[in-house]
């Protein structure tokens, strides 16, 4: 199996051109390459230590790769300074940490808000936009609750509200069912189905949960008269599979190709021996266009 499938900048969210990174002589990533297309969905996956959180951050802009090219959405981002990233970030990317990323002294209203009012929108546009989004995850009738006072499931869907107002053209997840129970896990993803599907939305996938692959492969979201429904679909496509080990892609390609491949990196996650720790991103505020702004930590 090749370990680099690149396409068109024009059709591509995301592309990793022979992307290498080093931390104190250690290779994190080395010789990365691979194409995320536009709509698409690429489920990320490996063991703690194999480059999954570099990978994110080199996405964001936060690490500036020894060598190679980073494009987002047919920019390359490579050598662009702090104030051009935060441009890209802004306009393009949103992002779900596995931390609770939550201003827990504020409204629900408030978190959901808070990007645009960083970004001096007009306070019609952004109730306009601030009431869509939450109106997408389920929490338009908690505008005034307090964000600590929400229940785990509520509070993950509020983070996904947040990285969505706007509406993205590329989503970054962190992990983002970790530590939820199974039915706000499947809620959860249902909202990501929802956003790639109905939004167009590309998404980088981080998980450990192989079954959550199979689940974003094997269903699609499409409109019906209550609004929309998650239907399982007969064939999967526009999802692959991209495995990191030791800082190289060693698979890329279909959930199926996937499940069947005799690599035995594959069959490792497939069939672990003991469970793996899940790797930590933990990066500023993105968005922040106040450097100071930066102690509320982690935002979505």
């Amino acid at each position: 199996m090749s370990n680099s499938i690149l396409i068109s900048s024009a059709t591509t969210a995301i592309e990793f051109r022979n992307v290498s990174i080093s931390f104190d002589d250690v290779r994190a990533l080395q010789n990365v390459s691979f194409s995320l297309g536009k709509g698409e969905m690429i489920c990320l996956t490996g063991d703690s230590q194999s480059g999954k959180s570099v990978l994110l951050r080199l996405a964001l802009g936060f690490l500036q790769p020894d060598e190679g090219e980073i494009w987002i959405n047919g920019q390359n981002i490579v050598g662009l300074d702090e104030t051009e990233l935060l441009a890209v970030r802004r306009g393009l990317m949103g992002m779900v940490f596995q931390e609770n990323a939550l201003f827990t002294g504020q409204t629900v209203y408030e978190n959901a808000a808070y990007r645009l009012n960083d970004q001096e929108w007009p306070e019609e546009d952004i109730e306009k936009s601030v009431l869509e989004v939450l109106t997408f995850v389920g929490l338009q009738n908690d505008l005034e609750k307090q964000a600590e006072a929400l229940s785990g499931g509520m509070k993950r869907r509020l983070e996904l509200a947040r990285a969505l107002i706007g509406w993205p053209k590329i989503m970054l997840y962190d992990e983002p069912t970790a530590g939820l129970d199974p039915i706000n896990a499947h809620q959860v993803m249902d909202l990501i189905i929802r956003a790639r599907d109905l939004h167009g939305i590309s998404a980088l996938y981080v998980t450990k949960m192989l079954g959550e692959i199979s689940y974003l492969a094997n269903h699609r979201a499409e409109q019906s008269p209550d609004g929309w429904t998650i239907v399982p679909r007969a064939v999967a496509t526009g999802v692959n599979v991209m495995l990191l080990e030791e800082g190289r892609i060693v698979f890329f390609g279909s959930p199926q190709e996937f499940q069947q491949s005799p690599l035995p990196a594959v069959q490792h996650m497939l069939h672990p021996v003991t469970d793996a720790l899940h790797d930590n991103l933990e990066v500023a505020d993105p968005w922040a266009q106040n450097r100071r702004s930066r102690d509320k930590n982690f935002l979505g």
